[in-house]
């Protein structure tokens, strides 16, 4: 199975990317999947039924959320009620509309994809690994699953790197969100789990992560708000990692960062 998955999308130049680079890369990378990080498209906070469209339309089989997964009041009743769109897995019982994870059947394969939310330097839910565990077991890799795709949306990386650990052998990839940074460790670790820290974002990089540079350092150099973070509107570039997978384990056999549009970063894209 081949699949890919992009980093947060932020604002109108993050979706105008994906319109205008993933179908072709759709069809070059021979993709049986894709999923996005689709937490920052509306406006840069959250998500609405038309952007989560934009993105379905452009060639997303599946989105997951983050921490800004509630921001925009119009996304609740997305969450509520589209299969899949996903939030973190390890919100309180009760505490929150959607669901975490979910099984997909994408061009015949079993695809198992887990939203989860760290809690070093975030907000605090409840316990990552734990509500990743709960997930795995329900739907193993290589039984009842044909890939399994963890976006654990964190601020530290490691956290992120022990999620990988705790998963390796267990899922296809695990990758990291929220950072808007793509990392350079796109590897395959010792039990099969293919890997990234943080998949970096899809959107304007000529930006501080995303954001109009102007606000962040005014905030940044005299402590006090100017007024609201604007989403970047230059090109975007779309950031992520493409991996294959062993059809009868489940397991990567290769992985590889994805960049591709924009001016800012030297452009990567995996060849068959």
């Amino acid at each position: 199975m081949r699949f890919a998955f992009f980093g947060d999308v932020v604002g109108r130049a993050g979706r105008q990317a994906a319109v205008k680079h993933l179908p072709r890369l759709r069809s070059d990378l021979k993709l049986d999947a894709v999923v996005i990080n689709a937490e920052n498209a509306a406006g840069g906070f959250g998500i609405t039924r038309a952007t989560a469209d934009e993105l379905f339309e452009a060639g997303a089989d599946v989105l997951t959320l983050g921490n800004h997964s509630f921001d925009n009041p119009q996304g609740i009743s997305v969450i509520e009620n589209e299969q899949r769109l996903l939030r973190p897995c390890n919100y309180p019982p009760n505490t929150a509309t959607g669901r975490g994870a979910g099984l997909y059947d994408i061009g015949g394969f079993q695809l198992l994809v887990i939203n989860v939310l760290g809690r070093v330097f975030m907000d605090a839910l409840d316990d990552p690994f734990h509500a990743v565990e709960r997930e795995l077991s329900a739907a193993p890799l290589g039984d009842v699953a044909d890939a399994v795709i963890v976006d654990i949306h964190a601020e530290a990386t490691s956290e992120k790197q022990a999620m990988g650990h705790f998963c390796d052998g267990r899922a296809s990839l695990v990758v990291g969100t929220h950072q808007h940074v793509p990392t350079a460790d796109t590897r395959i670790l010792v039990s099969g789990t293919a890997y990234q820290t943080d998949a970096g974002m899809c959107g304007d990089y000529n930006s501080v992560i995303g954001m109009e540079k102007e606000e962040p350092l005014h905030r940044f150099t005299t402590r006090m708000r100017g007024g609201r973070f604007t989403p970047a509107s230059g090109e975007g570039t779309l950031c992520g990692v493409f991996v294959e997978t062993d059809n009868k384990t489940g397991l990567a056999v290769r992985a590889e960062p994805i960049r591709v549009g924009g001016k800012m970063l030297s452009p990567h894209v995996p060849q068959l």
